[in-house]
């Protein structure tokens, strides 16, 4: 069990040669954070100052704390997944770069939140979080630390909403940046980085041929996007179930099927939840699947797919394959559950590939630094990430592939700050 005194808890120190290998070489795919690396090993800008973070234990983040480190901060970290940590990674961390990490791939439920204590030990002045368990554990057991919190930064979509949960109620203890809402994250983290990793996932856990399957799309946001999207052109017939007529309707014209989930139920081959919300998949939808039905999960929690309704059912369980559950039914069904119901992209695969972490990252860089930088002009809310982060992200991503852009003459910025230069 991790301390305050100890600073790891890990599997095992010597996979650390392994691991640096890999971090140096999801390093070689994102430009914008080694550069940012750069600028802050001679600015310093987060001299002296503890970061508590509770993230996916991978290549990627390993490259986010080295870049924390070299401004200057004490970094503190443990999984936000109990199946996401990369073992050698954990280890590469604590040995070659030294951050203080508490992850262990498999960890059971109480190990995974003891790791979330031992990083609360450390008094973290800013918090980094990818589903705001570190948050939930300052506001309920560690309420007296909250005083000194200056401000946190949130990576994804489920963590965004229940910090705005607490935000509603006037519970929120300290300003918190919403790093999943920014342009450079959702728009290609979850649609590029989840579409790609999540049938990346699936296909590495099964081996089945996505093409000619009916692959069912539950929740048609930015990360259902992506999924869809990436689905389809691996020639799955595509159905999205949506409870938003907008996002339904986007679909619609997107080329997809668009049905409730109960009728998308019977015929579907491959079901993804991409919710961000509980029993997405549930109830009468297991009772009416397809025999060899596979069900995954790419949302944050494991509670969009209702295990409980599935084991109702099952009269019979066996491992099919590594992170494959089969699940027999009275009538003779066998459907399939994939992780555990966890994250697949990243418990059956790697998560998102580097380059596009490289600019969530970014913004989690520049967040960290906007945050020490301006908390005192913070209030206790959710706020998205300034825009002048967001577009220097972007530029310099654009940068690193080569690539130039066009700028307004003076003529055509006179022209759009203009109101009367009309027909």
């Amino acid at each position: 069990m991790a301390t305050a005194e100890k600073s790891h808890d890990i599997a095992d120190i010597a996979l650390a040669d392994a691991g640096q290998r890999r971090i140096e070489w999801a390093d070689r795919q994102m430009p914008v954070l080694r550069s940012i690396r750069e600028r802050f090993e001679q600015e310093r800008p987060l001299d002296g100052i503890r970061l508590g973070c509770c993230l996916h234990v991978t290549t990627e983040t390993a490259n986010l704390a080295r870049t924390l480190i070299a401004g200057g901060a004490e970094v503190a970290l443990c999984a936000s997944n109990p199946l996401s940590t990369q073992d050698d990674v954990a280890a590469a961390l604590v040995d070659r770069f030294g951050a203080d990490v508490y992850a262990v791939n498999g960890e059971d439920n109480d190990t995974y939140y003891s790791h979330i204590h031992a990083v609360v030990d450390r008094k973290p002045q800013i918090t980094m979080d990818d589903g705001a368990d570190v948050v939930g554990v300052l506001h309920t057991d560690r309420a007296e630390q909250l005083a000194d919190v200056l401000g946190g930064t949130e990576e994804t979509t489920t963590g965004v909403i229940r910090l705005q949960a607490l935000e509603r109620q006037g519970k929120l203890g300290y300003p918190i940046v919403a790093v999943n809402d920014a342009k450079t994250k959702h728009f290609f983290d979850n649609r590029y980085g989840t579409g790609q990793s999540t049938l990346d996932g699936v296909i590495r856990a099964t081996n089945v041929l996505i093409a000619g399957l009916r692959v069912v799309v539950i929740g048609y946001g930015w990360c259902g996007r992506g999924v869809a999207m990436r689905a389809k052109g691996h020639g799955a017939h595509v159905i999205v179930c949506e409870i938003d007529p907008l996002r339904a309707l986007e679909a619609l014209m997107d080329g997809y099927e668009v049905m409730p989930g109960g009728e998308a139920a019977r015929v579907g081959d491959l079901f993804i939840s991409v919710t961000g919300n509980r029993d997405a998949i549930a109830g009468e939808m297991f009772k009416v699947m397809k025999s060899g039905a596979i069900v995954c999960n790419s949302g944050h929690f494991d509670v969009e797919v209702n295990k409980g309704d599935l084991e109702s059912i099952t009269v019979e369980k066996f491992e099919a394959r590594p992170f494959v559950e089969g699940h027999r039914t009275e009538d003779g069904r066998e459907i399939f559950l994939l992780a555990d119901g966890r994250l697949v992209n990243l418990a059956a695969a790697e998560g998102h590939p580097a380059s596009v972490m490289d600019m969530s990252f970014a913004n989690q860089a520049l967040a960290s630094e906007h945050v020490v930088r301006d908390h005192a002009y913070l209030e206790k809310r959710v706020y998205p990430v300034p825009e002048e982060i967001d577009r220097e992200i972007a530029r310099l991503k654009l940068a690193s592939r080569g690539v130039n852009i066009d700028t307004l003459t003076d003529a055509q910025e006179k022209y759009l700050a203009s109101w009367d230069q009309g027909t």
